[in-house]
């Protein structure tokens, strides 16, 4: 079976990191090329990788079937929409968007296209929280705690003009509000405190009636213990620790992502999911004002 050919747009960290190789490793993708607001990095990346680096957005579109972003969430938002339309099947990070406003038009943009979409929510591509989460709902889960503690906002390369504005519950909110969703049921209702720029604390209640709480900081120092999320039920408990996720995330990723855009969607970490958590971080961003 012929490997699918991914055009990236971005050229940044996490594109350099992650996206690039995963997408060039194959054998279910092919990085067809790359595209960047900055073409120096564009043509940098696809350098690294023998792929060509395009100035135009559009002749990306013309040379792939699927797009990947790497991108900030209000860019990811506005390029998504011109992906969807140019019938191309996305890979999006999280969050969707910068604002709601934003994911709802991305969502729809990609419903009314018919086309395929899944996000990286980095966590649920590892056999060992895929076990967690069976093992979660095995036990009749009436709550449940997650806690994503760093000091990214300090400096580094994720230290970046959109983190520092809006700092975690924006960016590491969206993974453990979805593990938590994901273990203990639908989110229905969010109560929140603090200030993402130093510490956020959130309370959900899930369709199920469990309830859930966890803390979000990026501006921690000194050592910090790893992310975690623990669920608790009346048939007793499980712990998914980040320091156990093990390798090949990210080549799961890929394979699926392939898988989606042969299939034609159906993925369950699709742009509709990414939207149902972008509303639960809206509200939470409502309350804290």
């Amino acid at each position: 079976m012929d490997a699918v050919p991914v055009g990236l747009v971005g050229a940044g960290p996490w594109a350099d990191m992650v996206h690039a190789p995963a997408l060039a490793a194959g054998p279910h993708t092919r990085l067809a090329g790359v595209w960047a607001r900055r073409p120096e990095a564009a043509a940098e990346l696809a350098a690294k990788h023998g792929v060509p680096a395009f100035e135009r957005l559009e002749e990306l579109f013309d040379v792939c079937s699927a797009v990947a972003f790497s991108v900030p969430p209000a860019v990811q938002a506005e390029l998504g929409v011109l992906a969807a339309k140019a019938g191309k099947a996305l890979l999006l990070e999280k969050p969707l968007a910068a604002d709601l406003d934003g994911a709802k038009r991305l969502a729809d943009a990609i419903g009314a296209a018919g086309v395929a979409s899944q996000m990286v929510f980095t966590f649920r591509y590892s056999p060992v929280t895929r076990a967690f989460l069976e093992r979660a709902r095995a036990i009749e889960p009436f709550g449940g705690y997650a806690a994503n503690i760093s000091g990214a906002l300090h400096g580094g390369p994720f230290a970046t003009p959109w983190r520092l504005e809006r700092g975690a519950l924006l960016d590491v909110g969206p993974h453990m509000i979805d593990l938590l969703d994901a273990a203990l049921g639908p989110v229905t209702a969010v109560r929140a405190h603090g200030d993402p720029l130093a510490w956020v604390g959130l309370l959900l209640e899930h369709e199920s009636g469990a309830v859930s709480e966890a803390s979000l900081s990026m501006a921690a120092t000194g050592e910090v213990p790893p992310s975690r999320v623990d669920v608790y039920g009346r048939k007793g408990n499980a712990s998914l620790p980040a320091t156990e996720l093990g390798d090949g995330l990210f080549t799961t990723m890929a394979a699926e992502f392939a898988e989606t855009v042969r299939r034609g969607g159906g993925h369950p970490l699709d742009a509709r999911h990414g939207l149902r958590l972008q509303e639960i971080i809206h509200e939470a961003e409502r309350q804290l004002g």
